[in-house]
């Protein structure tokens, strides 16, 4: 499986984190940036780039062989920007049960975890994300019919 992965300059160096586990996890990484520290970048500007790649493969296709995963200081900007995509339902982890994060892959086949790096330490992170990759979409009918009114 493929992840798409993005980060301003709050989640910057968990990114690098992330990255690193994904591939010795066993996934195929494609880094949108940022690559450097600049504490004035915006997000959306990288952000735009998972939202955009995330659209397309999933454009005609219910759970195509890929994700995305997205950080910021909080998460909820970054899902703000993600979910003005079509195709695209990002949903935003900064702590709290995992059940949360397990519930929008289960019931809406989130395809893009928007992550508060502000919010959690390195283990909640990776715990959340391997939670999250973990997690199957449960097909029911009545999940499908709620996600084609979007």
């Amino acid at each position: 499986m493929k992840i798409y992965l993005a980060a301003d300059h709050a989640g910057f160096e968990f990114k690098s984190i992330i990255k690193k586990h994904l591939s010795e996890s066993g996934f195929e990484v494609e880094d949108f940036g940022t690559n450097y520290f600049e504490p004035n970048d915006d997000y959306p500007d990288f952000i735009k780039l998972v939202a955009e790649a995330i659209s397309k493969k999933w454009e005609n296709n219910d759970s195509p062989d890929c994700l995305g995963i997205i950080l910021g200081g909080s998460g909820q900007g970054e899902a703000m920007v993600a979910n003005r995509f079509k195709n695209v339902r990002a949903t935003v982890y900064y702590s709290g049960p995992l059940e949360i994060i397990k519930l929008s892959k289960e019931h809406n086949n989130a395809n893009i975890l928007s992550i508060g790096a502000r919010f959690l330490s390195e283990k909640e992170m990776l715990g959340a994300i391997d939670t999250w990759l973990a997690t199957k979409f449960s097909g029911e009918d009545r999940h499908i019919r709620r996600i084609a009114k979007f």
